[in-house]
């Protein structure tokens, strides 16, 4: 039987596969430190979880309206006011399985065949193959660590088209971490004002992984004229450690999300109702939480980023949101293969390198669109990192 040339167009989520990888090399005895998985390693607080117990002892188990229940989108609507300075009413929200389940509806709600999306590189893996199942051609912007990871006011003007229908905008990022600030976005806020048939979508979902301590901003606090054509993408999975729940949701025009949900009828219907009272529960609640999560997360940047400093053939940027480090091993690829460890002078090449020899999985950079770099979540103990990074600098050497 012959599959779906859609199917065909894309490839297994790389994160999510390096992951499974790791779980079955530990499960036959392997000793594997994997570093793929971008979840946080804290356990849901426990006011959320005591909201969904409750829940189920409350007989809170049948359907829900598919766009979400009332309480859950007026605890976004009140959360996009109060960290966001952003209006919206309940009618512009929607609640999906998880953030990708709305990107998945809004390219499929917003894109014809043909269409573009400009999506700056590197970047999260979905987004490209979601522009592809949706019969788009993603535009891929190479933004490289000289450049601070991020797009160009010049760059994103130059890849603008008359068949451009969105720009993905994702700060801060995954896999990098870079933030933008506002003038940065401000920047790129004019440039989008002169393309008007342009749709921006911003990927907020690590708003709440604040390394720097510097207030987080998005494309519509920079320019608040985009707001009749811009989504905002957000969820509770990193902020509260609610991967697993899966709820994302959406803030935008009321066509685009009447859209999404049409969309969402026909596939999942509505989201978990357990898991739409804990994210309430979540918005509602004490922000407290998101606290001791941070604090730890900035410990570990700051161990990883001057661990991979300290060696050789690699050069590690600082972080200033999420809990990725993102290091540019080009140089250490280049003499591994010069020296024969290395088959090939690929990134791919290099990550096979350290499961097989350091035990240690990471991402290759080229999932992201990035040729050359990898890609580690400090989302774990500091004692795995400690181990991990001590077997790449030997594993290098």
């Amino acid at each position: 039987m012959e599959l779906s040339q859609r199917v065909q167009a894309i490839k297994e989520s790389p994160t999510l596969a390096v992951t499974a990888r790791a779980a079955r090399l530990k499960a036959e005895g392997k000793d594997i430190i994997g570093l793929g998985a971008g979840e946080p390693d804290f356990d849901t607080p426990q006011h959320i979880k005591d909201a969904a117990k409750k829940a189920i002892d409350d007989g809170f188990t049948k359907y829900t309206p598919v766009g979400g229940i009332p309480g859950l989108k007026n605890a976004i609507v009140a959360k996009l006011k109060r960290d966001n300075g952003l209006d919206y009413t309940a009618r512009e929200v929607i609640v999906g399985v998880g953030g990708k389940q709305c990107i998945f509806n809004l390219a499929l709600a917003v894109l014809n065949p043909g269409d573009e999306v400009v999506i700056p590189a590197p970047y999260w893996v979905s987004y490209a193959d979601i522009a592809l199942v949706a019969e788009a051609k993603p535009v891929i912007v190479e933004c490289g660590i000289e450049q601070g990871f991020k797009i160009t006011p010049a760059q994103l003007d130059a890849a603008i088209t008359p068949k451009t229908k969105i720009f993905m905008v994702n700060s801060p990022s995954n896999p990098t971490g870079a933030v933008y600030t506002l003038d940065e976005l401000k920047a790129l806020g004019d440039v989008l004002k002169r393309h008007p048939h342009v749709l921006v979508a911003t990927d907020d979902m690590y708003e709440h992984v604040n390394l720097s301590g510097v207030k987080f901003v998005n494309i519509l606090n920079a320019t608040p004229e985009l707001k009749g054509r811009c989504v905002v993408l957000n969820g509770v999975s990193k902020a509260y450690a609610m991967t697993g729940w899966r709820i994302g949701y959406a803030a935008g025009p009321e066509k685009i999300i009447k859209a999404m949900e049409i969309l969402q009828s026909q596939s999942t219907s509505n989201p978990t109702s357990i898991s739409q009272v804990a994210a309430q529960a979540a918005l509602d609640g004490d922000q407290g939480c998101i606290t001791p999560m941070v604090k730890a997360f900035r410990e570990r940047h700051e161990f990883v980023v001057r661990r991979f400093n300290e060696m050789t053939g690699l050069k590690c940027l600082r972080a200033d949101g999420a809990f990725y480090a993102f290091p540019d091993a080009r140089e250490a690829i280049a003499d591994l293969h010069r020296r024969g460890t290395l088959a090939e002078a690929t990134d791919m090449a290099l990550s096979e390198y350290l499961l097989e020899k350091a035990g240690v999985a990471v991402v290759p950079g080229s999932a992201f669109g990035a040729e050359g770099y990898f890609r580690i979540s400090f989302a774990t103990s500091m004692k795995n990192l400690e181990m991990a990074l001590e077997r790449i600098q030997k594993a290098l050497a």
